[in-house]
Parts: C-alpha cells; structure tokens; sequence
C-alpha cells in the first residue's frame, strides 16, 4: 500500500512538472518586454467596434501575463455590450482601486500578449445575463488591499467568481489561470450556482468537481484535470488539449 501510495505521489508530481517545464521552455525562448513601461497595451483588433453588433455579446478573455510569471499563468478579464450599448470591460489590477472598468480596450494586448476569448454568449441570452454579470462583480467580496499575484485574490480569482455566480455562460478559465481556485485563507469549500463542488487549503492545493469544471486537481495555483462535457486535458502551464 505504501509504495502504491508513493508511485501515485511520483505520478502526480510528474504530470504537474513535466507541463511546467515544457511552458518555461517555450517561454523562454519568446521575445516579451523588457518592462510594463515598454509593454504594448493597445488594442489587439480581435473585437470589432460595438456599434457594428446589433446584439448583445459577452465574452471571456485571458491572456499569458508579464516577466517569468507569463510561463505558467494568464491575466483573465470580461467584456460586454447590450444590444444597444458599447463595449464594458471589468478586471483586476494589483494596484488601486481592485475592480477596473473600461481601464484598457476591451481586446487590449496584456505586456504585449495578445488576448484569446475563451467563451462567448451572444443574442438574448447574454442580454438576459448582464445584470446578473454586473451584480456579481459589484458583490466581488475582496477590496481595496486584498490583491496577492499568489495564491490570490487576483484578477482570476476575480472572473472565476463571477463564472462561478453565472454558471449559464458554460465557461472555466484555462488550467494556467493561477488564482482561479482560490476560496479564502484556510480550507474552504463551496457548491457553485451550477452545482459544481470545490474545496481549497489555503489557495494551494485542491480540487473541483462538476458539470462546469470536470475534475480538476490543484496546486500551487496550478490546474490538473479533464472536461468530460466538452473533452479536453486541462495542462498545467499549457492550458486546455482537446477536440
């Protein structure tokens, strides 16, 4: 019993390690900016202007951070419009007032990466999903002061929360979102708006598990598991493999 328990620690080392150092590999092989001073942090042209959708969007973005911490993690944030509305874009920055509204274009480069979206409800839907989207982040629980790039509170730990409150976008944040498990200090757990179950010691190790997430396994902010639902690996460092 003993050795199993050891092999499977052995196995489950590896497949956090070998992702990890795949990513630090190709990152370090990458040009990035030398500093956020000289990091671009324009729009990237992936959205097109709000006044040519007729309809209500809302998407899900992320983007590989700044300096080492960009091997293994991305900065995520969301973007809406109304049908008749412009463009809303809400993050967290570690700086200041945590909450930012409209603070970058809504398909800004972040330190230069340039954004993916990561899902997306458009039509009556999103319309019907908008203000429960900006209740939630108006009850996001951790303020002024609360930011810590690791295990968190930050800027994932921000969107997870309101995928977490608006389960009907069928959207998780990549594998590599370091922050996203995040529950508080201590060991918490909690059973999501969509019935997802997730437990966490201190924002450094844990698991989820549900229609939404799959099976995950965390730690050290990082994410181990498979989507059942919609099939793919989850990779630490590396993101979502699949179909």
């Amino acid at each position: 019993m003993l050795r199993f328990l050891r092999r499977t620690m052995l196995a489950l080392i590896l497949m956090f390690l070998v992702p990890l150092l795949a990513a630090s590999g190709w990152w370090s092989v990458q040009d990035r900016p030398a500093s956020w001073r000289q990091a671009d942090w324009g729009a990237s042209g992936l959205l097109p202007a709000a006044a040519q959708i007729p309809e209500a969007r809302i998407h899900v973005m992320a983007a590989r951070t700044g300096g080492a911490k960009g091997a293994v993690s991305v900065h995520s944030w969301i973007v809406w419009k109304t049908a008749q509305g412009p463009w809303r874009r809400y993050d967290v920055v570690g700086w200041g007032t945590p909450v930012r509204r409209d603070a970058y274009a809504p398909d800004a480069r972040w330190y230069s990466n340039a954004p993916t979206i990561i899902g997306t409800v458009s039509g009556d839907r999103a319309e019907a999903l908008i203000p429960r989207l900006q209740a939630a982040v108006d009850d996001y629980p951790n303020g002024r002061g609360s930011y810590r790039m690791f295990p968190g509170p930050n800027s994932n730990t921000f969107v997870e929360h309101l995928l977490r409150q608006v389960p009907e976008l069928g959207v998780t944040l990549p594998p590599h979102a370091v922050g996203r498990a995040w529950l508080g200090e201590g060991l918490n757990w909690t059973r999501d708006a969509g019935g997802d179950m997730h437990v966490s010691a201190w924002g450094l190790a844990g698991l989820s598990a549900g229609p939404r997430t799959g099976v995950e396994l965390h730690l050290l902010g990082q994410t181990l598991g498979i989507d059942i639902l919609r099939p793919a690996l989850k990779l630490p460092g590396i993101g979502r493999v699949g179909v």
